[in-house]
């Protein structure tokens, strides 16, 4: 063996490969080879300081800190029923709320559609002051 310096052995107790290009884990520090470098490969005891998950809540999709030590799944149960701002009723918002001015039309638009006459609000079918028969000035803009 010309040089005996070069490479590292893994430290997986079943491979120990002399490896030449070894990989040092991140979490425990010790050099494994390629097949032993995850965690889950080579049962690495300090996974957990880097296996850093934040939970977030189903419903009012706040991010949860958890404690060291502390089940993720019991700190969101204790956060939906103490700390949780979800609303039920914003999620059965109305979109169309903006109800057309014109006598005997029942029809709402999402975005207001405001005359530049009168400043009423009309559906799409009666946003033309013809359409709706405009108080606002004495002459028409356009005829539709």
């Amino acid at each position: 063996m010309e040089l005996p310096w070069l490479g590292e052995h893994c430290s997986e107790r079943s491979c120990k490969q002399l490896d030449f290009l070894p990989l040092k884990c991140d979490a425990c520090g010790e050099v494994f080879c390629k097949d032993h470098i995850r965690y889950d490969d080579h049962k690495c005891s300090s996974a957990y300081k880097k296996n850093v998950q934040v939970p977030v809540c189903p419903l009012c999709n706040t991010p949860i800190p958890v404690q060291k030590g502390e089940i993720p799944d019991i700190v969101v149960g204790a956060h939906i029923d103490k700390d949780c701002k979800y609303n039920p009723a914003q999620q059965k918002q109305k979109i169309f709320t903006n109800k057309c001015l014109k006598p005997g039309c029942k029809r709402k638009e999402m975005m207001k559609v405001v005359c530049e006459q009168c400043g009423g609000n009309f559906c799409i079918k009666h946003r033309h002051p013809l359409d709706h028969d405009c108080q606002g000035s004495s002459q028409p803009i356009s005829k539709a």
